[in-house]
């Protein structure tokens, strides 16, 4: 049998992708069904084979680097690590780019206004030390820093970002990402700007717009609870920052 032959037999996934940008419109495709196969997969085989001219991105394909995050059946999810069998009951796939930021083209978006949120959010960080002082003396167990710890590892994927139903009608709200590192810095002993950080992620558009629906934390591809973050800052508004 022939590989043609082959591929005829297979079963046919199909999927249903975003073309051009906001005023662009959704083309078909098909491609064969296979074991073990991710979306990412699905999406470079798409522009491989069927249509060379179509825009995404990935880098690292293993679930670290998150640039290939993309909305999926209506969810923002890192494509490659989404496994076509989890997501496709039905044998049918919905690729578009990541919700609530500016398209550029085809599956890719304009990431720009979700770098500017850590900056709104005073989410620098700024050192109280110098190469020349001994190194800060960080207690590992303290609440803060377990606090701190807990939502350290977000590597700006945007997915919460996207998901987050607050942004998608207030432009001006920093959003999950952004405020979830400010409450990492507040709980920083190293962190020179607790204060003001504090009044920046509490300001307009900050932890206050939280409407408190869990959405970040439910679609975060790594398992870190932003929501927790907003709340800890809340809290902060009522009890005073935190101990460090």
């Amino acid at each position: 049998m022939s590989l043609d032959e082959s591929i005829s037999h297979q079963s046919l996934l199909k999927v249903k992708v975003w073309r051009g940008k906001e005023d662009g419109q959704w083309m078909n495709y098909e491609v064969p069904a296979r074991e073990n196969q991710t979306v990412l997969d699905v999406v470079s085989e798409i522009q491989r084979k069927l249509e060379p001219g179509l825009a995404y991105r990935y880098a690292c394909r293993v679930g670290v680097c998150g640039s290939c995050a993309m909305t999926v059946n209506g969810k923002p999810r890192w494509t490659c690590r989404t496994h076509v069998k989890k997501v496709s009951g039905t044998g049918e796939l919905t690729i578009e780019p990541l919700r609530n930021l500016p398209r550029i083209k085809d599956l890719v978006c304009d990431l720009a206004p979700f770098i500017d949120t850590w900056q709104k959010a005073g989410a620098p960080f700024s050192g109280i030390q110098t190469r020349h002082q001994e190194p800060a003396k960080v207690d590992p167990g303290s609440k803060a820093r377990k606090a701190a710890d807990a939502g350290l590892q977000c590597i700006n994927c945007a997915v919460c970002y996207s998901a987050c139903d607050v942004v998608s009608w207030d432009k001006d709200y920093i959003g999950p990402a952004g405020l979830n590192r400010a409450w990492t810095l507040i709980n920083d002993a190293r962190h020179g700007k607790r204060a003001e950080t504090f009044n920046k992620a509490f300001g307009e558009g900050g932890c206050g717009s939280c409407h408190s629906q869990g959405n970040c934390t439910r679609h975060c591809p790594i398992g870190l609870s932003p929501s927790e973050s907003i709340t800890g800052l809340k809290k902060s508004a009522l009890f005073g920052l935190p101990k460090v």
